[in-house]
């Protein structure tokens, strides 16, 4: 696999992994994944788990070069969470990368699958964005009880005809991007916080001229801990694309550009990473 057609090194590649509380899970899941992609750096993003997730990640850099940990000083949201990390990605040499890809620690997204991101946004330049889907044939979810599988399909439902967004899962959270995309999405601010936030990137994507594509995946509940969704996140994202949808009838959406420069960082949540080859 490579980069790009008019390179033969292998693309870099950096699994951002935001925790909170997740210290049952994030041993296994993280290991998983490296062995999934043994040659990708993993960036555990902490906010300051009372559990001892931070301390557990730290340890766990400590035995393998290839893990990072950004700690943080506070819970502030999924969204801000993974805009640390993406922040240290683009501005840390130990962490330089051609894709980023989101996985969460809970166990739910299949490392197995880690592959197959990768793969399919770098088998085409004109992909800025790979979502590992519950929605399209092949993916679905386990463990789920009706309700829930409906109501996830009805609100990707709403995202997509409201958005126009050629994707059938745009709330998912296990997703490759190629690192020219990521920046071209996050040029100005990104209010969003709970999981509309990953709608928010999907469509900044597209805006800004590169292609959202989707590979099937197997979605399963955690096992330990508590689910971090609450009525404030589906509020949240049930209004706020509502009103991006309202924006886009009105001639009014976002302007995308594309740039292959990267941002300057100054909106951007920051931290101190540690751990990994220095």
């Amino acid at each position: 696999m490579t980069a790009s057609p008019a390179s033969d090194a292998p693309a870099r590649v950096v699994i951002v992994m935001p925790t909170f509380n997740e210290a049952e899970n994030l041993a296994a899941v993280a290991g998983a994944a490296l062995d999934a992609l043994p040659q990708a750096r993993l960036l555990v993003v902490d906010d300051a788990s009372p559990d001892g997730t931070g301390r557990l990640a730290d340890e766990l850099a400590a035995a393998d070069a290839r893990i990072h940990v950004l700690h943080r000083s506070g819970r502030e949201g999924l969204g801000a969470a993974y805009l640390a990390g993406f922040a240290a990605v683009f501005r840390d040499p130990a962490l330089a990368a051609d894709v980023i890809i989101e996985m969460d620690a809970d166990g739910s997204h299949p490392a197995s699958a880690l592959p197959a991101l990768r793969d399919r946004l770098l088998a085409d330049e004109t992909l800025g964005l790979v979502i590992g889907s519950r929605w399209v044939p092949g993916g679905g979810i386990a463990d789920w009880p009706r309700y829930r599988s409906l109501l996830s399909r009805a609100g990707n439902t709403y995202a997509r005809v409201l958005l126009g967004l050629a994707v059938r899962d745009s709330t998912a959270g296990f997703r490759a991007y190629r690192v020219a995309a990521l920046h071209a999405a996050i040029d100005d601010v990104v209010q969003s916080h709970g999981y509309c936030f990953q709608i928010d990137l999907a469509r900044r994507v597209d805006a800004a001229g590169f292609g959202l594509a989707e590979v099937p995946i197997t979605f399963r509940d955690r096992v330990h801990g508590a689910s971090k969704m609450n009525a404030r996140i589906v509020l949240e994202a049930m209004w706020r694309v509502t009103g991006w949808g309202l924006a886009r009838m009105l001639g009014r959406g976002i302007r995308g550009k594309v740039t292959r420069n990267r941002p300057t960082l100054g909106g951007f949540p920051q931290g101190d990473v540690s751990g990994g080859a220095r």
